[in-house]
């Protein structure tokens, strides 16, 4: 188990020791996000720019358009809330070669409790012209997705989780931007996810397998470009699709995936997030079963989901 964002400092390190180019700003987290090691390394490539998101938006748009590749980093409820305009205007609207690398997503922010926790992020991103958003499922596709975004001409916001995750590739991993992988084969319902989420699905496909319910599992941490070709060919196999976010369930993961298969190929759906409410403060683990988010609730409404598909076919 390993906590994302304890690999963004390191990567960037490592990149930013290659390419002279790249610079990291900060919004006063530099600690939190892990930006520090950069910090230590290239101090004349770091900019702290204070609680000021809006601020270090614009100089990030300012700074790629005279040919460097800024790192816009702070914690995912400051990056895309408190400076959105900037985004929109200053980065995306020209299409300016900014990555916002953003932490701390979701419920499992924990005890910094609604403020804090992003459960938006994806929806305001997704919407946005120009933009990519990833959102890697563990360190190693973390650490891949960095380097990519790094090498792509073009904006993008990328989530990288707090909570430790269980390592689902190889360290030999190459993510891809625009596509996604089956990491469980299956063949009754479609589950797709990212971030920690996606271990949560394949923990549930072993329980649900007990009771002779076979998930595929599919890690979509690209959100935007979506593999849509890799989602209509797992459901024209299972006939059913269920997504999984630690984010709201408006206009994350489970919006793109039922605007794909709508106009595609219409099956039963079901997403599972957090609903039309803010979180609140806690452990994460607890969090995540009061909110419906956690394995075991997860396999509950994967199963209710499964049984009521069986019942409407009965009837029909």
């Amino acid at each position: 188990m390993k906590s994302p964002r304890d690999v963004l400092g390191d990567t960037l390190v490592e990149i930013g020791k290659k390419n002279d180019k790249i610079v990291v700003l900060s919004a006063d987290l530099a600690t939190s996000t892990k930006t520090i090691k950069f910090m230590n390394e290239f101090p004349d490539r770091y900019f702290n720019l204070g609680i000021c998101e809006q601020n270090m938006m614009s100089l990030a748009g300012g700074l790629a358009s005279e040919g460097y590749i800024p790192v816009a980093s702070t914690f995912a409820v400051f990056a895309t809330g408190r400076a959105y305009d900037q985004i929109r205007q200053c980065i995306a609207y020209s299409n300016n070669n900014v990555k916002i690398i953003a932490t701390h997503p979701g419920l499992a922010v924990g005890g910094d409790g609604a403020t804090h926790q992003a459960l938006e992020d994806i929806s305001l991103m997704r919407t946005i012209p120009n933009m990519s958003v990833l959102a890697p499922s563990d360190a190693v596709e973390t650490r891949s997705f960095i380097k990519k975004a790094l090498e792509y001409e073009g904006p993008v916001y990328l989530r990288v989780g707090r909570a430790e995750m269980a390592n689902l590739y190889s360290s030999d991993h190459r993510a891809e931007i625009g596509k996604g992988d089956i990491l469980k084969e299956g063949k009754d319902i479609t589950v797709v996810a990212h971030g920690i989420m996606t271990y949560y699905a394949l923990l549930a496909a072993e329980e649900l397998l007990k009771e002779n319910i076979s998930l595929e599992v599919i890690n979509m941490a690209s959100i935007k470009p979506l593999d849509k070709k890799l989602i209509l060919s797992s459901v024209k196999k299972t006939g059913a699709i269920v997504t999984v976010e630690d984010h709201s369930i408006y206009g994350g993961l489970g919006s793109a995936v039922a605007e794909t298969v709508i106009q595609n190929n219409p099956v039963p759906m079901e997403i599972i997030g957090v609903e039309d409410k803010f979180g609140e403060s806690g452990n994460y683990g607890e969090l995540y079963k009061k909110y419906g988010l956690d394995v075991k609730s997860i396999k509950n409404k994967i199963k209710k989901f499964h049984d009521r598909m069986n019942l409407c076919a009965k009837d029909n």
